[in-house]
């Protein structure tokens, strides 16, 4: 039986008896003492026991507090992915795949920080000192006043921010820092949430914002316990193709801005370059004239981008036909094929598909299913769709098209950009500075057009051509 400790505390100083008594030794007050109710109830060792801890300030919802001083990285691609600049006391965990360009990119945005009059502070457990003054010779950086460190001891990285108080802190990475309380190799798991933990409370206590760069595992997901990402303010994501110049830095989560807000680089010989205008550049080298080709007018967080999808319908000498995609989801691509062939009698039996979104890019959004439907129905008909169209929109399993968030900002990126018609549902809402030529629908079996019901999607799918292309199928 475990025996419960009684505590003893004064009610007119609030001081802390271990036994009763007629008088508080503190203030001298009589027959104040009194028996209180311990905090918790337990084993010892196994709950907080009888000990009580301070009271905290509690607030309300009314209080208005000062805005957020955010400070420009320098990069206005970083900034708008930060939720338009650097949040002091900030913790931010930077990741992505090996080789994608991370260290790069932090070292870019250390050095554009300090030339802001900033004090930073570029830590590394990886690298050795002239191996970082080497990558930023190549990339004429050396003129930024970057204080450099190869260290991996938490408590003396702790001790020289104590001392040096940065505006920002970059440790490079979180998996090789290791804090000497902590009874493990490493890289393992619980030296990653320690150390995490005291670097994210250190930033918020001393006001420094802490950048950390995290490793990815073989799925993409960022090694080390999930509670990592919980701990942080903000999680970015670095992504990108190795065979493309483009890299995505992505906000999977933001307590100071929009999540999903993606920034756009292009990896030259002079390091990362960010990309002012991506849907110009996406669309760059697109071959106007070849079947399977329809540009989507997606939206990655605030920012309307324009995308081509690209899509290849053959004949399969197998048993059980391909299914490949790039930048898309698998399960998605499974269940617009389905939707075509019981809705629309549009048969992939037999049929290879290879789906690939062009640049690199990867799409999670369902407007994207439309649009991915008119690729494949242009690459199974051999009919080309009209090149200054594009296509976005929901798909449900009936057949209809769902009304898409944001479709006047998406119009107005691709009128901007010269396209002249769009595919789209009808329950949209737009301004008179949006409007294009719409070719508005409600579900994939119906249209306006007197034609037979066998080229019903076609009219739907292809743009303004398409009367002259169905005559002639």
């Amino acid at each position: 039986m475990v025996k419960t400790v009684l505590s003893y505390r004064c009610v007119n100083c609030n001081s802390a008896h271990k036994k009763w008594a007629g008088r508080c030794d503190s203030c001298g007050e009589w027959n104040s003492i009194k028996e209180e109710a311990p905090l918790a109830t337990g084993p010892k060792g196994k709950t907080l026991g009888a000990n009580k801890g301070r009271k905290i300030i509690l607030g309300d919802l009314s209080t208005i507090d000062a805005p957020l001083k955010r400070s420009s990285i320098g990069i206005n691609e970083f900034d708008r992915v930060l939720g338009g600049g650097l949040v002091p006391a900030s913790a931010i965990l930077v990741s992505g795949d090996p080789g994608i360009g991370k260290s790069t990119l932090l070292l870019q945005a250390a050095a554009d920080f300090a030339r802001t009059s900033k004090k930073v502070i570029y830590i590394s457990g990886e690298e050795a000192s002239s191996q970082i003054r080497m990558r930023a010779q190549r990339l004429d950086l050396t003129d930024a006043s970057v204080l450099l460190a190869t260290e991996t001891n938490l408590r003396d990285i702790l001790t020289t921010l104590e001392e040096e108080q940065p505006d920002l802190a970059i440790i490079d990475s979180i998996q090789t820092m290791w804090a000497d309380h902590v009874d493990s190799s490493p890289g393992s798991v619980s030296q990653v949430r320690a150390t995490a933990h005291e670097l994210t409370t250190f930033a918020k206590r001393k006001g420094i914002a802490i950048m950390l760069v995290g490793h990815v595992t073989k799925d993409g997901q960022i090694a080390g316990p999930r509670v990592v990402e919980h701990m942080v303010d903000t999680v970015l994501h670095f992504e990108g193709e190795r065979g493309h110049q483009f890299r995505i830095l992505r906000a999977v989560k933001n307590r100071f801005g929009a999540s999903d807000e993606i920034g756009v680089f292009e990896m030259t010989g002079r390091g990362l370059e960010q990309v002012i205008n991506p849907s110009e550049l996406f669309l760059s080298e697109r071959d106007t004239k070849t079947t399977g080709s329809v540009v989507f007018a997606g939206i990655e967080g605030t920012r309307p981008l324009l995308v081509e999808i690209q899509a290849l319908v053959a004949p399969s000498p197998l048993a059980t036909p391909r299914r490949t995609v790039v930048g898309w989801d698998n399960a998605r691509l499974s269940m617009v094929l389905a939707v075509l062939e019981a809705r629309c009698g549009i048969s992939f039996a037999g049929k290879d598909v290879y789906l690939n979104i062009a640049g690199g890019l990867r799409i999670s959004e369902p407007a994207a299913d439309l649009a991915v439907a008119a690729a494949l129905i242009s690459s199974r008909q051999d009919i080309p769709i009209a090149p200054d169209t594009v296509v976005f929109g929901e798909i449900s399993l009936s057949g209809s098209l769902r009304p898409i968030a944001q479709a006047e900002n998406r119009l107005k990126e691709a009128k901007k950009l010269g396209f002249l018609s769009a595919f789209a549902p009808s329950s949209m809402k737009l301004s008179s500075d949006a409007k294009m030529n719409l070719v508005i629908t409600h579900h994939l079996e119906k249209s306006e057009m007197p034609i037979s019901s066998s080229y019903v999607v076609k009219i739907v799918m292809l743009s303004t051509c398409a009367n002259a292309l169905l005559h002639c199928a």
